[in-house]
C-alpha cells in the first residue's frame, strides 16, 4: 500500500484528508501492523483513485 501510494506522490498527511482517516492508523495499516476492513480498502483505493485490486491484489 505504501508503495503505491509514494508511487502516485501523494503524502500520508494528504490520505489523512482523503481518507477521513487517522494518520497513525494509516501508518501501521501501511506497515501491516493492523488489518484493512472493506471499507477501509475501499476508501484508500478510491483516494488513490485506483481500483481495490489494486490495494487487495486480487486479479
Amino acid at each position: 500500500m505504501r508503495a503505491l501510494r509514494t508511487a502516485l506522490k501523494v503524502s500520508l498527511r494528504d490520505m489523512q484528508t482523503l481518507t477521513g482517516l487517522d494518520r497513525g492508523h494509516l501508518s501501521r495499516l501501511e506497515r501491516g501492523l493492523v488489518g484493512a476492513s472493506p471499507d477501509t480498502i475501499r476508501r484508500y483505493a478510491n483516494a488513490l483513485e485506483v481500483p481495490t485490486a489494486s490495494i487487495t491484489h486480487d486479479r
